[in-house]
């Protein structure tokens, strides 16, 4: 699926942010990378999919994805992967549509099974697609925003999903509506999902492995159960570094 290689994530003439990060994604699983807030986590997923501005940052390493090196790809191929196989749910939903644009744009764009739509905006209790797709970013809420992010990921039918902390601005809810739909989704061929959050609870639930990003290394991935032995972040680097399981 996904196997990551990542030496040295640096902001360029700065600071190391990230090291010695390896890991690979295996298919029908959901991994959680857990760390407080600014530990590097969005930048981290960011750089799978060669996302940062190179004018400030640079990663070395590589991630490569179907056999092929994301960070070799050629611009119409790396756009292709994000399109179709690989999709991001970032934090700030409203800040990941152009204001400008309808949300039509976006479903017409992306959506090629225009019968599947209005199911899905019906389970996570939005307009159907006649009132939805004429409504502008701006018009809606970041919880909205977000549910709707979620849509259009699930509608274009990847192989990978890639989420920030995705249960921020939503209710316990909709969140478990999330939650049993990423259980859905991985279930299909070949699909699975990486996300990121500091939501103990929600990664604890919805899990089949987790990590710890901290101090720029991140741990080996455990089961839930393994993992949530300690119940606090503290506590969690103590009972880490103890076992020795932050990667030097």
């Amino acid at each position: 699926m996904l196997n990551i290689e990542i030496s040295d994530l640096c902001i360029k003439n700065k600071k190391k942010l990230l090291s010695n990060i390896h890991f690979k994604l295996e298919q029908n699983n959901i991994y959680t990378i857990l760390g407080a807030n600014g530990s590097g986590k969005t930048t981290f997923i960011k750089s799978l999919t060669d996302l940062l501005d190179k004018r400030f940052y640079s990663v070395a390493g590589k991630v490569t994805f179907e056999g092929r090196d994301i960070f070799t790809m050629e611009k119409e191929e790396l756009l292709y992967l994000r399109k179709n196989k690989i999709k991001y749910l970032f934090q700030d939903a409203v800040s990941s549509f152009d204001h400008l644009k309808n949300f039509g744009y976006y479903f017409n764009l992306l959506v090629k099974n225009k019968d599947e739509i209005d199911p899905l905006l019906q389970y996570f209790f939005l307009p159907n697609s006649k009132e939805l797709l004429k409504l502008y970013p701006y018009e809606v809420s970041g919880g909205m925003a977000q549910r709707i992010n979620f849509v259009l990921a699930l509608l274009t039918h990847p192989q990978l999903l890639i989420l920030d902390e995705p249960t921020s601005g939503i209710d316990l809810a909709i969140s478990n509506l999330f939650l049993l739909k990423l259980k859905d989704f991985v279930s299909k061929e070949n699909n699975s999902a990486l996300l990121v959050t500091h939501d103990l609870d929600f990664a604890n639930k919805v899990s089949d492995k987790i990590a710890f990003l901290s101090g720029g290394k991140l741990t080996e991935f455990y089961s839930p159960e393994e993992f949530f032995k300690v119940k606090n972040y503290s506590d969690l680097e103590k009972f880490l570094n103890s076992h020795n399981q932050i990667a030097s």
